[in-house]
């Protein structure tokens, strides 16, 4: 486990860097992934502008701030991800500004999951690849202490309802889901992560 995870460090990515992959492919008219489509480019192309509208809209709140500056350890986050992914477009966002506010307590890292199997396998939810997940790694130790993802608890409700009722993901919920991501504002996001964290630092994880 230990190398898989090691692996995936040395292949990640930074915040600006996985920013600049999507760009670029984009501009060829790619999307990140093994599979290329005109849907999977129409989906990166909408999650660049939504990345772009939050980078200059989300707001992280001085309590999360101050708990991660406060952390007494160094960890990483090293984020699964690709592209195309809606949920990971409303996430990363809000995740790279927790790390830029943590006084480098949290370094953020991000690998593209097709070109992570191993590492994917590892964290499967259900039994599916569905990403985003954040591995949450503690630098000194070196070990993973737990993960998180794909989506928030409201929004993986909201999806599992939906799915219970009617039997399928379809468009409706794909925007349902983004108006819900909109509501949040980030909130749940950062409690959750929050939550983790301190978890750990009380070695309740």
């Amino acid at each position: 486990m230990k190398s898989i995870v090691a692996k995936a460090l040395f292949n990640s990515y930074s915040y600006s860097e996985y920013r600049k992959l999507v760009t670029d492919l984009l501009s060829e008219g790619k999307s990140t992934g093994d599979v290329q489509s005109e849907s999977l480019t129409h989906y990166t192309s909408l999650n660049e502008a939504r990345m772009n509208r939050l980078e200059k809209t989300i707001k992280i709140t001085e309590d999360t701030i101050d708990k991660l500056q406060k952390l007494e350890n160094h960890f990483i986050w090293l984020v699964i991800s690709e592209g195309w992914c809606g949920d990971a477009a409303q996430i990363l966002p809000i995740i790279n500004k927790m790390a830029q506010g943590s006084d480098k307590k949290v370094d953020l890292r991000i690998v593209l999951r097709d070109e992570n199997e191993e590492l994917m396998s590892q964290y499967l939810t259900n039994g599916g690849r569905a990403i985003p997940k954040v591995i949450v790694i503690c630098k000194e130790a070196g070990i993973v202490r737990t993960d998180w993802g794909p989506r928030p608890k409201g929004a993986a409700e909201l999806m599992a309802n939906y799915k219970k009722e009617f039997g399928v993901i379809d468009e409706k919920i794909k925007t349902d889901l983004q108006l819900w991501y909109l509501a949040d504002k980030g909130v749940s996001v950062q409690e959750e992560l929050l939550e983790i964290m301190d978890n750990i630092q009380y070695n309740r994880l």
